[in-house]
């Protein structure tokens, strides 16, 4: 898979979530598959409910990533990893959540629609009063 991490990649990643999560609550049982659960949600582009049984239930994942969300920790965990990087400044980064074609936008019927004047054609063909 092309967007496979390497050994040394998951070291610095799980260091960084861990640093990055609460010390409140209860901990997460394996940092490491719950954030390949979440790279292959998000690789796949699946729903919650079809994430594959090796990652466990999909309602646990789905939970513990909204409170970890919540609390703001995946900020907190992509600038610490963003600080790691010397390229990190070189990548922009947007999602669906700012990117929204309006309704209208499928369907609508192409081409120009000529605009008529509210004003009497006669008044049109007239030639402005000269002072």
């Amino acid at each position: 898979m092309l967007t496979g991490m390497t050994e040394d990649d998951w070291a610095t990643a799980l260091r960084v979530f861990a640093a990055s999560c609460s010390r409140r609550g209860a901990k997460g049982r394996n940092d490491r598959r719950f954030l390949e659960a979440l790279h292959d949600f998000t690789v796949h582009n699946i729903t919650w409910r079809t994430l594959p049984e090796c990652f466990g239930n999909w309602n646990s994942v789905w939970k513990r990533f909204w409170r970890l969300s919540r609390a703001g920790v995946y900020e907190a965990f992509f600038e610490a990893l963003a600080a790691l990087s010397e390229t990190a400044h070189l990548v922009q980064m947007f999602d669906a959540t700012i990117v929204h074609a309006h309704v209208s936008a499928a369907g609508a019927n192409g081409g120009r629609a000529g605009r008529h004047s509210a004003a009497p054609r006669w008044v049109l063909d007239q030639d402005p009063p000269q002072d």
